[in-house]
């Protein structure tokens, strides 16, 4: 399957650290074995990248990092992946953003999380021929940028025939939504959680929430649901999206897993209902590892899984 498809991952890029096999925090200094300690390139642009990358989209990172020996190891996992990181500045004031998750064997996973180069990323970072050979922007984290500045970029991206999407980061909060509200009219795909849905809109389910979020301007919003699968809007109505079974080892990433695999089904030139369900499948294989780039699939992989 040769479809091309070329993307900017804007925004939000983390060095996560997993370790799995965590039942509860030492006390004092005491020590504890656990099974793995593994490091992957996470954040709901740089974990997007890997992935889309993994289903054979052209993927160009943009955003920044310091520099660090963590920022030398973002950039490495990427680069094995094959994403192109030559659009992300290096910051010497500040350190990469990064994250320390330990993983509970039933696959919950709290979080320790630097904000790092990620609260220093603005517009000015990005070259001015971002968009050339574009067909979309995939902006993740704007609550970074503020809805105007975000709203700028988005506008321009669609100006210049490219299709935009965004995943915003932060919990769901009313004030949050009204710090990137200005973004949202220039907004294709909303890809949110059920949780940050409900936050945003203080609607009474999901697919309220959804439908609200669309009033607000955004074309289509694809909201994950955990074990539930996915909920998508769009003017047209709502539709469930299944999950499909897999064996839970580390949930970490399959949000943007989600949103990769959604994305890529887009430029397969699938509805967004046929997208989510590509989402669903890319988000099983994540599951059942750690980290965003677990995994062996490719997208005649997640395709397959999808036509069940």
């Amino acid at each position: 399957m040769t479809v091309p498809m070329t993307v900017a991952a804007v925004g939000v890029h983390v060095l996560d650290t997993h370790v799995l096999g965590v039942e509860s925090i030492p006390e004092r200094s005491d020590g504890q074995l656990v099974e793995t300690i593994r490091m992957s390139a996470a954040g709901t642009a740089g974990g997007t990248a890997v992935v889309l990358a993994r289903l054979g989209a052209t993927v160009r990172s943009y955003g920044a990092v310091g520099t660090d020996a963590v920022g030398d190891t973002l950039l490495a996992l990427l680069g094995r992946e094959g994403v192109d990181t030559s659009g992300l500045v290096r910051k010497d004031a500040t350190q990469t953003s990064a994250s320390v998750l330990p993983v509970r064997p039933n696959g919950d996973r709290p979080a320790w999380h630097c904000i790092g180069a990620n609260g220093a990323f603005t517009l000015d970072d990005l070259p001015d021929d971002l968009l050339d050979g574009l067909s979309h922007l995939h902006l993740g984290g704007p609550e970074f940028l503020g809805g105007d500045a975000a709203g700028e970029l988005l506008a321009r991206a669609r100006a210049a025939g490219v299709t935009t999407s965004v995943d915003v980061l932060a919990p769901g909060d009313p004030d949050m939504l009204d710090w990137i509200v200005a973004a949202l009219p220039h907004v294709d795909h909303l890809l949110p959680n059920d949780e940050q849905v409900l936050g945003f809109t203080r609607a009474g389910t999901v697919a309220e929430g959804a439908t609200a979020l669309l009033g607000l301007g955004v074309g289509a919003v694809a909201v994950t649901q955990g074990a539930r699968g996915a909920l998508v809007a769009t003017p047209g109505g709502v539709d469930e999206v299944p999950a499909y079974p897999v064996d839970v080892v580390d949930t970490t990433g399959c949000g943007d897993a989600f949103s990769a695999g959604y994305l890529r089904g887009l430029s397969l030139g699938r509805g967004p209902v046929e997208a989510a369900r590509l989402g669903c499948a890319t988000a099983a294989q994540v599951a059942g590892g750690l980290g965003s780039d677990a995994g062996t699939y490719d997208l005649s992989t997640v395709v397959g899984l999808a036509s069940r």
